[in-house]
């Protein structure tokens, strides 16, 4: 098994705790309240931008290494195959039970969402307790494609100054995004929010980063501006958690709105990040709370407890007869975070692990920095 980031999978646990405690507030109600504190539920969202940033930086990695130090690339099939392996055998197993148990789709519905098909038909019903699988549709459209774009970077990149004209490859991607953005307020298309090209930004910021992480290993400028940077997240996840980026409910935001939503979001995401991907110190306070053995533990399990925990949620409210927007924050949060907490250690040791092996997956060296940190395992969302 490929050595780990422990502060890394910290940072990954946080993000799934805080998608689990979202839907949380807003099974119960509790996110629609009025105060600070309730908008501040309800932008922990800003997790599924951190997964997306996650699987940028760790994902291209290889490839900026590649056109950056004159590695070899990875082989797309082989990348490709590792990929399904460590995504789609558990989402099969939490999918297949949750359609068996609250949908009546027929074998086109099934193999909709067998296949990660399902944002490509938003007239489709989703059935109970799989409102969260939205984002891997995204995630799965990113690992298909960038092999495609490590390609193009790489022929972009030659004759000239390989980091920087990375770097203005990258820079097309959050145009892309902000266009796709544009067109979906402006012609009133909120289907196209459920693709990769309006999540561009976020996966280009992680390549962004990982070309950075090859080039300048570890910065000391950011080392140093550490706290600064994860208190300057902190505001700008307040000024995030107002009206300026759109309503805590369904309603759909304006293109004002939206904009600012995904910067924001982008923001927070890089600033939390960064003093880690671009300053990794295991000696360091904040790598020694971010990487401890429980956080990075359950940074492990992630993937597991994201996939279980709605269908956990849905269930409890389900046998507990709660009307919507009406159950018990603190019975939904304990229960719901222990069933789910057990069932993804049973999955992640049974099924992931298992899977991993399967796909060939083996240890690769560490990158080649004045401070050298372990590297990450590729994430899932």
């Amino acid at each position: 098994m490929r050595s780990r980031d422990a502060a890394l999978d910290g940072i990954r646990a946080i993000a799934a705790l805080g998608v689990w405690l979202l839907h949380v507030g807003s099974n119960t109600g509790v996110m629609y309240r009025e105060g600070m504190l309730p908008w501040m539920m309800s932008r922990l969202g800003i997790a599924v931008p951190i997964f997306f940033l996650l699987s940028g930086l760790l994902l291209y990695r290889p490839w900026a290494r590649a056109v950056i130090e004159d590695t070899a690339r990875p082989r797309p099939a082989r990348y490709l195959w590792r990929r399904i392996m460590r995504v789609m055998p558990v989402y099969w197993l939490v999918t297949g039970l949750a359609l068996w148990a609250w949908s009546s789709f027929d074998w086109t519905g099934w193999l909709k969402w067998m296949l990660l098909a399902q944002n490509f038909f938003p007239a489709d019903p989703t059935p109970d307790g799989l409102y969260q699988m939205w984002t891997l549709p995204i995630e799965m459209s990113f690992y298909l494609l960038l092999p495609i774009m490590a390609w193009l970077l790489h022929r972009f990149a030659r004759g000239g100054n390989r980091p920087v004209r990375l770097l203005i490859g990258i820079s097309v991607l959050p145009v892309i995004c902000v266009a796709t953005v544009a067109v979906t307020r402006l012609y009133g298309l909120p289907q196209l929010a459920l693709l990769l090209p309006y999540h561009l930004i976020y996966f280009a910021c992680g390549m962004a980063m990982a070309v950075l992480s090859v080039w300048i290993g570890h910065s000391r400028v950011i080392d140093s501006l550490a706290p600064q940077l994860l208190v300057l997240a902190g505001l700008l996840y307040a000024l995030l958690s107002t009206g300026l980026a759109g309503p805590r409910t369904l309603t759909l935001p304006t293109l004002s709105q939206s904009l600012w939503r995904i910067t924001l979001e982008a923001a927070v995401a890089v600033l939390v990040v960064a003093p880690f991907a671009l300053a990794s110190r295991p000696d360091s306070a904040r790598n020694r709370v971010l990487g401890n053995p429980v956080s990075a533990y359950l940074g492990r399990i992630s993937y597991s407890f994201f996939l279980w925990h709605a269908p956990v949620i849905t269930l409890q409210l389900k046998l507990t007869g709660a009307q919507p927007f009406q159950g018990d924050f603190v019975s939904v949060a304990v229960v719901s975070f222990i069933v789910t907490l057990l069932l993804s250690i049973g999955s992640y040791h049974l099924i992931e692990v298992s899977a991993l092996k399967l796909s060939g997956h083996r240890s690769a060296p560490a990158p080649r920095r004045p401070a050298p940190a372990p590297q990450p395992a590729a994430p899932a969302p």
